[in-house]
């Protein structure tokens, strides 16, 4: 369940710290108390949306079975390893600039209610990417596992917290910027580990060839249905016996992933 440690880790943390900045912004203005209203109005609202988005989605599967809630699950989890993929590569290229901005739309916002709505949209996205992303971990979970899931969730939550904290009160080896670049990697492997899922459901469906299959094995070796091996498969999408398509989906996966990541670290061109 390390997965959904790290994610809700990750997402609550952008939340707190985009609530974090506009509180010391709106803490310098001349009339805070009415900002600061209109900022927890909108900070609540965005959870309400969030788990708005978690109550329809577990609706839309309890009305599914078969094949439709075979596709639906499907769906949920490549959606899931999308936005994660979109997620690391937003920040990576707007982390450094997120303050400076966030200031800059706050300044242009007009009053009370555009706090707000900066607040509701910013904990709205990080929630509903959560919700989609535990979703994608845990539609199979019951039981035992699912209770194991929740209490990493929870965990990842109040680890995000005490994170913020300490990024609030300027501890250097905790700046929010080193956090996100040491967290990408992590991310990034959670979200080939997803799609690794994806794809073998779209073989098992005969949606996708498995082309070579397997194109090894290393069941001996180290299985991946239990021990670390099964941690493995769960967190980074490891397989003993991996079909050529998965291959080469993952092979797609890290080598546009890479490049993208490359591409937002190389300077802007100069202005003529």
């Amino acid at each position: 369940m390390l997965n959904a440690l790290i994610i809700v880790w990750r997402e609550s943390l952008e939340a707190m710290l985009v609530i974090g900045v506009l509180s010391s912004w709106i803490a310098r203005q001349p009339q805070p108390a009415v900002l600061k209203r209109g900022l927890w109005s909108g900070a609540g609202g965005g959870i309400a949306l969030a788990l708005g988005l978690g109550f329809a989605t577990y609706a839309a599967q309890s009305e599914l079975a078969g094949n439709a809630l075979e596709r639906f699950q499907l769906a949920m989890v490549l959606i899931a390893a999308g936005l994660i993929l979109q997620m690391v590569l937003w920040m990576h290229r707007h982390g450094r600039h997120m303050k400076r901005e966030l200031e800059s739309r706050a300044a242009g916002s007009t009053g009370a209610f555009g706090i707000a709505v900066i607040a509701a949209l910013a904990v709205a996205r990080e929630g509903a990417e959560t919700v989609v992303f535990l979703y994608g971990l845990g539609m199979e979970s019951s039981g035992t596992a699912l209770t194991e899931l929740l209490a990493a969730a929870a965990a990842g939550f109040a680890l995000a917290a005490a994170t913020a904290w300490l990024v609030a009160r300027g501890a250097r080896f905790l700046s929010y910027r080193t956090l996100f670049r040491a967290s990408e990697i992590l991310l990034l492997l959670i979200a080939n580990a997803l799609l690794a899922n994806g794809i073998d459901r779209m073989i098992a469906l005969d949606w996708l060839p498995p082309l070579l299959d397997p194109v090894w094995d290393l069941s001996a070796l180290l299985s991946d249905g239990r021990g670390v091996g099964r941690f493995l498969a769960d967190f980074v999408g490891y397989r003993a016996r991996p079909a050529g398509m998965l291959l080469l989906a993952s092979l797609a996966f890290w080598s546009y992933a890479l490049w993208r990541l490359a591409q937002a670290d190389k300077p802007a061109p100069a202005q003529a």
